[in-house]
């Protein structure tokens, strides 16, 4: 199946959410979008909570997005279809676990985490082509938001010496 429209989007649960709230029909760069829809959720909702309940977050939500993503996909007949961004919003999230507040962080973090989730260092290649399913579709966003979750702490603690 064909990328759905806006309306068949919002019209199933399961592809509201994997589609990133519509963010995934970009018809250029759907992660890039679904990765910047993911900011103001993380301004409104996440930088501020304490670290056991954001953690408690990024597993409910990626828990969610195997289920999502993986009805989704199943409903279109396509693994990870390119709308599929609900493990960008994931992937983005992890990537600004304890993240310096600020512009210049999310910028940063979202510099970092587009890269590690187009270029695929292993194993997240690794883990993009032998994974399927839900799990498969969050997993290797989820790893290169470890990635860049750890070149952004390497960064923040080198600003902190300078």
């Amino acid at each position: 199946m064909k990328t759905p429209s806006l309306k068949q989007v919002f019209a199933n649960p399961y592809h509201v959410f994997a589609f990133g709230f519509g963010s995934g029909l970009a018809p250029k760069a759907p992660g890039t979008f679904g990765t910047l829809a993911a900011i103001p959720l993380f301004m409104l909702l996440l930088q501020d909570l304490t670290w056991p309940l954001y953690v408690l977050w990024l597993l409910v939500t990626f828990a969610l997005g195997v289920f999502w993503c993986d009805r989704s996909s199943k409903t279109l007949g396509v693994h990870d279809h390119g709308g599929i961004v609900w493990d960008e919003f994931v992937g983005f999230w992890i990537t600004m676990f304890m993240a310096p507040a600020g512009w210049m962080w999310i910028v940063i973090g979202f510099v970092l985490f587009r890269v590690f989730d187009i270029v695929k260092p292993w194993p997240i290649s690794w883990l993009d082509k032998k994974v399927h399913g839900g799990f498969g579709i969050m997993i290797d966003d989820a790893l290169a938001g470890v990635y860049a979750l750890i070149v952004l702490q390497l960064i923040a603690f080198s600003v902190r010496f300078l």
